[in-house]
């Protein structure tokens, strides 16, 4: 693949989007970026922003037209924008089915009508529902267990679709608890991490919904940048039109990963190693255990995640030290 290509990123001022923004700008590519701000923001494209092979349009993707003007001339798509959180699904599913559902057509329409080379979006694991089997097979799900979870299969199914309908290049990505740097500690549906390491920085208990057993297979920004990377060089037919687990493959519980926190923040204030953690009521559409099984990305795509939980979260608890308090210049390495 040529560095020059074109690439369409949507969602691209939110935690994953700006990430891939950043990534492929610096590699040379040129970038375009759709948001509406719904749940992004614009200081996440600051190292970016004035770049000359990056485009930002601001509009959403529940418009068509919108995402004509922003696919144009674009050879791929990263499909990142959607209302993400099972709980705000839940406290709001039409909202989430018009932009996770109606806004995903819209973006496969417009791309279809480009011809647009090749069509990667950002699709969950939350679509394994109430599947019980353990490590997580692509083909072997259950029932969505909420609004978002069922979204985000329709996405699957309307890909697999166009796919076969109009010869479109899609490939899916399952995002298995994404964290890492630039994303959002505040409101009512930050994501576990984040949420964490702003009250432990603040000395207050983290709250572990359910069961401190129940567990993630937590993976870094880093590797989900890089498997969407190979999802646009790969010239194995075997990896298109299907989806991929993108997580790093290890199965971490609740309690293990506040003690890791802990360990990491007590670098900067010993006070918070003796935080202590409550146990919350559980919450409804969570799914008690999850772990991927990424032989399928290794075998078809290449893949080998570099970046395990305990070195994201070092670089994670960095990036929000400095970016959240800034009474420490530094971590301590």
């Amino acid at each position: 693949m040529e560095k020059k290509s074109k690439i369409l990123i949507t969602g691209g001022a939110g935690f994953i989007g700006s990430n891939l923004c950043e990534y492929f700008v610096n590699n040379g590519y040129s970038v375009v970026c759709l948001d509406n701000f719904a749940t992004g923001y614009r200081h996440n494209l600051n190292s970016v922003i004035d770049a000359p092979n990056f485009e930002l349009i601001e509009g959403d993707i529940r418009n068509l037209e919108t995402c004509r003007l922003a696919v144009k001339d674009c050879e791929y798509v990263l499909h990142q924008a959607a209302l993400g959180s099972v709980p705000r699904s839940i406290n709001d599913p039409i909202t989430t089915n018009e932009v996770n559902i109606n806004g995903f057509l819209n973006m496969l329409v417009a791309s279809r009508d480009e011809n647009v080379k090749r069509f990667i979006y950002a699709a969950s694991s939350s679509t394994y529902g109430d599947s019980q089997s353990l490590p997580k097979v692509e083909d072997i799900i259950g029932k969505p267990q909420s609004p978002y979870a069922i979204t985000k299969y329709v996405n699957e199914l309307y890909a697999q679709n166009f796919s076969k309908l109009y010869q479109m290049e899609t490939i899916g990505l399952r995002y298995f608890n994404v964290f890492g740097r630039r994303q959002d500690p505040n409101g009512a549906y930050a994501a576990v991490i984040p949420k964490f390491v702003i009250q432990l920085i603040n000395h207050e208990s983290p709250v572990i919904n359910g069961n401190i057993e129940y567990s993630r297979d937590f993976t870094h920004i880093d590797n989900v940048i890089a498997m969407n990377e190979l999802a646009i060089q790969t010239k194995n037919s075997e990896a298109l039109n299907t989806v991929f687990n993108t997580a790093f493959g290890e199965r971490t519980t609740l309690l293990e990963l506040v003690n890791l926190l802990k360990s990491e923040l007590s670098q900067f204030d010993s006070k918070i190693s003796s935080i202590e953690t409550i146990i919350g009521p559980s919450r409804m559409g969570d799914i008690p255990h999850s772990i991927a099984s990424i032989d399928k990305a290794k075998l078809l795509l290449g893949y080998i995640p570099k970046t395990s939980l305990k070195i994201g979260i070092s670089k994670t608890i960095q990036w929000y030290w400095e970016n959240l308090n800034q009474k420490i210049d530094k971590i301590v390495s």
